[in-house]
């Protein structure tokens, strides 16, 4: 039993890890369609656990049954049932109460569905992390750190459910969402680790100690571009907020000093990866997973070119977004990766 146990929290781990990404995947969606405000309470859409598709379903209708907490859209507000009531011929208020999180009271189907979806992808990593978590006790003798790590990964993708609250309560402030992103790449950076630390030596991996120091100095930048680039995201949503779409054009107009270091950064981190990937390729260091890095860095320096120089052409901010989680969650991994080897070539 126990070793069923241990294995199926190995498996658990890595579905977690996937089912991440594709919480971050969906993420992006939302933000590429506008979609953030879809669901404006949580943890229901509109007062339901599986949302209308019809704006008719919102609103008020003699003769009709209502639970309490559902809501409805009455005069530009969203109101809350008080109580479980069949409603009369006329609008009663005396049944209703005002959703006080926010005033935000629209109803777009598609926007609804689509956000819909991204919190049922949350909702399904926080399942499978659950489920991770009550596996890794079977590691309780042998391995506590795991039992720990595991757990850990479950408080934070509750404190995540509790960020993604208030993003909505707060109508999609920057700051929140920015707090959101840098929250989920943490998760990734944890629940990568649980999967690499019960990941057997790769024999093909050798030590370098320049090559590792680079990395090393890589993943620490790259933390750092991703700051940087949270700051100029900021400032973007801003000038979108305050322009619309039809001023997409004019979104990077006077933006702050913080712009141009991020820009200009970009090239250092570009030099810092192909420098390590040559070194990698060159020495023969067997770590496979710096081409696909590469990768990542060329979608997402092409994707902030798009940006800076086409406007913000369609899907451009979340491939950045997507590309650069995925990133950071290779560098880790490689890091690692290149760590274990360089303690393995010392002990020999």
């Amino acid at each position: 039993m126990r070793d069923a146990l241990k294995k199926a929290y190995v498996r658990f781990a890595r579905l977690s890890l996937i089912l991440v990404y594709l919480v971050i995947l969906a993420g992006a969606v939302v933000r590429m369609t506008g979609s953030g405000m879809g669901c404006p309470d949580w943890p229901k859409c509109f007062g339901y656990y599986i949302p209308p598709t019809e704006e008719t379903e919102l609103i008020f209708t003699p003769g009709r049954p209502y639970e309490k907490g559902q809501v409805i859209i009455h005069d530009e507000g969203l109101l809350l049932a008080s109580e479980d009531f069949t409603a009369g011929a006329d609008f009663d208020p005396a049944y209703w109460t005002p959703y006080t999180r926010h005033d935000y009271a629209v109803f777009n189907a598609a926007h609804t569905w689509t956000e819909y979806i991204n919190r049922l992808m949350g909702a399904l990593s926080g399942l499978a992390v659950l489920a991770m978590a009550v596996c890794s006790l079977a590691w309780w003798r042998d391995r506590k750190s795991r039992v720990l790590a595991a757990w850990l990964a479950v408080l934070g993708i509750g404190f995540q459910a509790w960020l993604g609250a208030t993003v909505v309560y707060s109508v999609l402030a920057p700051v929140r969402i920015t707090i959101h992103m840098v929250m989920a790449l943490l998760i990734v950076a944890l629940l990568a680790w649980i999967v690499f630390e019960n990941g057997r030596p790769d024999p093909a991996h050798k030590p370098d100690r320049p090559t590792y120091r680079i990395w090393a100095v890589t993943v620490v930048l790259s933390l750092v571009q991703i700051a940087l680039g949270t700051q100029v995201r900021q400032f973007v949503d801003r000038q979108a907020e305050a322009l619309g779409e039809a001023g997409r054009d004019l979104w990077l107009d006077g933006p702050a000093a913080l712009f141009y270091v991020h820009r200009s950064f970009s090239i250092v981190l570009v030099i810092l990866h192909v420098w390590a990937a040559w070194r990698v390729f060159r020495l023969g260091l067997g770590y496979e997973k710096m081409g696909p890095a590469l990768g990542a860095v060329l979608l997402i320096l092409a994707s902030g070119i798009a940006m800076n120089y086409w406007a913000f052409p369609w899907g451009s901010q979340p491939l950045h977004l997507v590309m650069a989680s995925l990133l950071f969650g290779l560098q880790w991994y490689l890091l690692l990766e290149m760590y274990r080897a360089r303690v393995a070539g010392k002990s020999l």
